[in-house]
């Protein structure tokens, strides 16, 4: 982990913060895919109840780092683990997935990020994930490449009903 930055699993006390920095990332990513102007609020209310179910979850891992002012969070990450069906190119199906890497911007540059990720991919190995997904942003991409992701083979492509 870098230097100086204490990452601990988030507790029911975190999930304001949390509910806060994972509007942060919606607003940072921006256009009307990542936050539609007829969103409203009610999906804030959703993630919080989704968070309090997940940090109880045994495969999930919600990582934070606390403020340097004390006043709230820095940065989180969340990872889950999936069962899919094994095949020769995943011998058990474990799937892992980075979801809701930010930072706040007031503590960029400090390797939050960082050691976050890298209590991620040490919680994954302990699940037996064979492979890990993220999506990243242009700002993370350098980070997840220096961690050892590289471009996946199939094209993400989605479907909303």
């Amino acid at each position: 982990m870098a230097s100086g930055t204490l990452v601990r699993q988030a507790t029911e006390t975190d999930i304001a913060e949390l509910v806060r920095l994972r509007a942060l990332l919606f607003d940072t990513l921006g256009g009307d895919f990542f936050n539609p102007s007829s969103a409203g609020d009610e999906w804030r209310d959703a993630l919080a109840r989704v968070f309090k179910e997940k940090l109880k979850d045994d495969d999930a891992q919600i990582l934070v780092v606390d403020g340097d002012d004390g006043g709230g969070l820095a940065a989180c990450g969340i990872g889950t683990v999936e069962q899919w069906f094994p095949g020769p190119h995943s011998r058990n199906g474990r799937i892992g997935h980075v979801i809701g890497m930010v930072t706040d911007p007031a503590h960029r540059r400090r390797g939050h990020g960082r050691a976050i990720m890298q209590g991620l991919l040490a919680w994954f190995r302990e699940r037996d994930a064979v492979r890990v997904d993220l999506y990243a942003s242009h700002d993370g991409e350098p980070l997840y490449r220096e961690l050892g992701f590289f471009d996946h083979p199939d094209p993400a492509l989605c479907w909303r009903p």
